[in-house]
Formats: C-alpha cells, structure tokens, sequence
C-alpha cells in the first residue's frame, strides 16, 4: 500500500497513479479543467492571463495542460507557448514538428548506411558467445 500526503491539500490518500493529489482534489482539478476548456471556447482570442483571472486558476497549471496536449491553441490564434527545444511558438505540446523530428532520429542508435558499412567477420558465429 502506497500512501502519501496530497500536494494540494495536505491529506493522507491511497496513491495509485498519477499526480501527486488525492481524489478529492483530482475532481476539483478535472471541474477547472472543463471550466477552462468552455472559457477558451467561447472566447477564443483569451491569453492565458486571462484565462488564469477569469477561472480563478494558476497560469503554470493552464500551461501544464497545454504542454500534455490536453488544451490546443486555434490554428488562426496568435497564442501559442515556446518549444523546449528551439523557442518556436506552437499552439500544444512540448515540441515543434522539426524538434520532434530531430528527436525521433536521436533514438535511433544506428543509420542505415552505418548499418551496411559494418563489416562481420565469417568467423564469428553470431549464435555463440565466448568469455
């Protein structure tokens, strides 16, 4: 059994995944989230400040939902936040499309000409192993 203190509120909960807040307080974080989420439909030229004093919530909050792609910016809106990588503006997420990209190759550990340049010696049996 997993129990910790709320970082919100300060009770003792039973935690099982997730934020660090206990149930209580993660549905009241959800209420916000749908009252933020009709606020920006209904005006859609809002910034975050004003996002953030209408719904009475913290702006680094408002920026958290964005950066896990659960708020996005309209394509024709000026907002937007910095890419991590470059400090470009995009409208959700925590890269651009060049930086994911540039990421995505950083994983792979080998190129496909560094592939066929490796040369295998037939001598070596690829099934056995020797110490």
């Amino acid at each position: 059994m997993n129990v910790r203190n709320c970082r919100k509120c300060g009770r003792i909960y039973n935690y099982v995944v997730g934020p660090n807040i206990c149930p209580s307080c993660r549905e009241k974080m959800e209420a916000k989230f749908s009252e933020v989420k009709e606020f920006v439909r209904e005006n859609k030229g809002a910034n975050i400040p004003e996002i953030s004093e209408h719904c009475d919530i913290e702006t680094s909050q408002i920026q958290q939902w964005i950066r896990e792609e659960r708020l996005v910016f309209a394509e024709d809106s000026p907002l937007g936040i910095e890419c991590e990588g470059c400090g470009t503006m995009i409208k959700t997420g925590r890269y651009c499309d060049k930086c994911k990209a540039a990421l995505t190759q950083g994983f792979n550990p080998t190129s496909k000409k560094e592939k066929s340049q490796r040369k295998t010696d037939p001598r070596e049996n690829p099934k056995m192993r020797f110490l």
